[in-house]
């Protein structure tokens, strides 16, 4: 049994890499096929096996040199190849592994030059993605990365946009990598680039270029301004832009409302965001076998959800903090919203000391300190709650402010603001509440209802968008239309002609 075993062991990588070379090949075929029927959805799913490409890019690059070799001659092959190792040599029953047959044609399949440009824009890609594996080759990558986009815009063909996209993707990602360079290096390139994906109407290009310098101007260098303005005058294509674009393009904004002080657009977008994020990943147990998907993008989008619904009044569900994909990660904020629910003042500015140095890696800090407010409101609120009269020196003793003064003008704006029911004795330096309203009587439960009610339409909109139609469908309809019009044609001759294949006779 032994020896077996070993030679199970042995043989399951040499699978594993004619698996590997079958969905090169195969994805090849899809790109042709793409150009040769107009369709875009067959370079889409090539772009959706890449997560799986990039996972094995550096383990398996000798595949990758041997598809080279089988597409490619002369400069382009040389190209390529000085930045893989020799090519893979496969065994006589891996050289069989071919990708399964096309449904098509041989008439309708594409000419082997036509779709060179979709091909070698691939290729490209996974080369790239394959340095980026490697720290010591990411000059290698930019360069490379950098002409496969010039090409690309250069060429103007519908067929690349989508890798195109990719490509610009991984030219940023280049960038940030970079630690003598920055991503603001690329600013007149990234704008160059969102003009010409608009005027050619390449909605996913634009979309990743606005996603780009979104995040060149909010994370490198604050300028949220900036950014305000860019979302503001650019369009962005929501209707055609790609699931994970538009997640990203929904943080961005989300981020730029709530440093703008409009908290309820922010908490729109982020909610957006979160639910166009795969899901998956949030309920599944922590492996280390296994990487949960898009795990930094929903940590670092409910983290800033969470400062957000506390900012807005609201305080966030507790089963958010169990999830075991945010566990880990929102250890540090559950003291802020306890602080902020309890309204401790003291708790708040513990928690605030003590995780400083992370709330300002996560670019919250100074959405954090604007809690402040909150939770000595909120623990007004609980004191007018739970007292008919108290003194103005309790509420500084409990609320733990510095004098009362500080007490009188917070309580003040507090009943200006509606938070409480109260009114303030100055003479005597006392607050005295008010009797409690029912909250069935006020336009609250109206207000909760209209905003589910908005939500539940703007999701019916979104999916009758994202409905997909076949591009043969109207041709049916106008068969069974001129049908229905021939048999009309023909019941008005057979009228005209008295001829309705009943007997005379049986009429009186």
């Amino acid at each position: 049994m032994a020896p077996e075993t070993k030679a199970d062991e042995v043989a399951a990588p040499v699978h594993d890499k004619a698996q590997y070379l079958a969905i090169l090949r195969h994805n090849t075929q899809l790109l042709q096929r793409s150009v040769a029927h107009v369709e875009q959805r067959y370079t889409a799913r090539v772009v959706r096996s890449l997560p799986y490409m990039r996972r094995h890019a550096q383990a398996w690059a000798d595949v990758l040199a041997l598809l080279v070799n089988e597409t490619f001659k002369g400069a382009h092959r040389e190209e390529l190849l000085v930045h893989l190792p020799p090519p893979y040599k496969p065994e006589s029953a891996a050289e069989e592994t071919q990708p399964e047959a096309m449904d098509e044609d041989a008439s309708t399949a594409p000419a082997a030059d036509e779709a060179f440009p979709e091909v070698l824009a691939y290729v490209r890609l996974l080369v790239v993605v394959y340095l980026l594996s490697q720290p010591s080759s990411l000059a290698q990558a930019t360069s490379l990365c950098s002409k496969a986009v010039d090409d690309v815009v250069q060429q103007n063909r519908r067929s690349l946009d989508i890798l195109g996209a990719k490509l610009v993707y991984f030219l940023t990602r280049c960038y940030e990598l970079n630690k003598d360079d920055k991503l603001s290096s690329l600013r007149d390139r990234l704008l160059a680039l969102q003009r010409t994906a608009s005027l050619r109407h390449d909605s996913e290009t634009n979309a990743t270029v606005q996603n780009a310098l979104l995040r060149m101007y909010m994370v490198e260098d604050n300028l949220y301004d900036q950014a305000a303005k860019l979302v503001a005058r650019a369009p962005f294509p929501r209707a055609k832009a790609s699931n994970p674009q538009v997640a990203r393009y929904d943080y961005y904004v989300g981020r730029i409302r709530a440093v703008e002080l409009n908290y309820s657009d922010a908490h729109a977008h982020l909610q957006q965001a979160i639910r166009r994020a795969p899901q998956h990943g949030l309920v599944m147990k922590r492996d280390a076998s296994t990487k949960p998907v898009a795990a930094g993008f929903h940590q670092t989008a409910y983290k800033l959800l969470i400062i957000v619904e506390l900012l807005m009044g609201d305080l966030p569900e507790r089963g958010i903090f169990r999830l075991p994909l945010l566990r880990r990660a929102l250890a540090s904020y559950l003291p802020i919203v306890q602080a902020v629910r309890a309204g401790d003042l003291a708790l708040f500015q513990a928690t605030l000391q003590k995780h400083q140095a992370l709330f300002l890696q996560d670019k919250t800090y100074s959405l954090i300190l604007r809690l402040r407010h909150n939770v000595i409101k909120t623990g007004i609120r609980r004191i007018s709650l739970a007292y008919a009269r108290i003194s103005l020196a309790d509420i500084t003793r409990k609320v733990h402010l510095e004098s009362e003064e500080d007490a009188e003008y917070v309580i003040v704006k507090a009943i200006r603001d509606g938070v409480i029911d109260a009114r303030v004795d100055h003479e005597n330096a006392i607050m005295i509440s008010n009797e409690a309203v029912d909250l069935y009587a006020t336009n609250e439960p109206q207000a909760q209802l209209v905003q589910r009610i908005d939500f539940c339409l703007q999701l019916h909109n979104d999916s009758v968008k994202a409905m997909r139609y076949s591009l043969d469908h109207h041709r049916a309809e106008l068969d069974s239309a001129s049908a229905a019009h021939a048999r009309e044609r023909e019941l008005v001759k057979e009228i005209a002609e008295g001829d309705l294949g009943d007997s005379e006779d049986d009429w009186p």
